[in-house]
């Protein structure tokens, strides 16, 4: 059985001296680590040792991997089939992220590294604390995203999902660990390359 990825990566960290998300120092030797990590697939976080936390259904302002399945795909211009989400919703949420069927997200994959980590960054002023353990998570509706320029970076972030089409459980991905996550090549985009999708990215954010 594959090891956990997060896990083994936060453990390197902790050898290392680092504590996560602690500092910004931290955050960016997880970060330096995780991009060093080549061949990590979708599979190898699902299919991991039992301490990953599987759910059906995802919280608010905590940090899920799961496989999707678009309705729309045949016409949409390229998606994710392994999104790295944050749920939220319009309006101040409650805990529970899916309501009539659907249920929104920040994809970070959308996004360039360079941009992730400033997005990152930006959304960790905005936790429920400072121990970062399996019980953080951000404070997050559209509305506070939308009002600050800090966080200016969610917009081609922001998708709907269909509970329908969700093609797994969601794997939760504790907080200690939201930096390694952040930078493994996980994501699946289909009919358009990821410097494809950067670029469109980049563009929505300058409009």
């Amino acid at each position: 059985m594959v090891a956990y990825v997060y896990q083994k990566l936060l453990e390197e960290g902790v050898k290392a001296g680092q504590v996560p998300a602690r500092t910004r120092s931290a955050r960016n030797w997880f970060r330096n680590l995780a991009e060093q990590t080549r061949g990590t697939t979708p599979n190898q976080i699902l299919n991991t040792a039992p301490k990953v936390q599987l759910t059906r259904q995802p919280q608010v302002g905590f940090l899920y991997n799961f496989f999707y399945d678009p309705k729309m795909k045949d016409t949409l211009p390229y998606y994710d089939t392994f999104p790295l989400i944050f749920p939220f919703k319009r309006g101040f949420a409650r805990a529970r992220a899916t309501e009539g069927g659907a249920f929104f997200g920040i994809n970070l994959h959308y996004l360039p590294p360079q941009l992730r980590a400033r997005l990152m960054d930006a959304l960790y002023t905005i936790s429920t604390d400072k121990k970062f353990d399996d019980n953080t998570r951000i404070r997050l509706s559209y509305e506070i995203l939308n009002k600050a320029s800090k966080f200016r970076f969610f917009k081609p972030c922001v998708k709907k999902y269909l509970v329908s089409h969700v093609r797994s459980r969601f794997v939760k991905i504790n907080a200690d660990q939201w930096d390694t996550a952040l930078f493994l090549p996980t994501e699946r985009f289909k009919k358009k390359s990821k410097q494809f999708v950067y670029r469109e990215s980049r563009k929505a954010i300058g409009r």
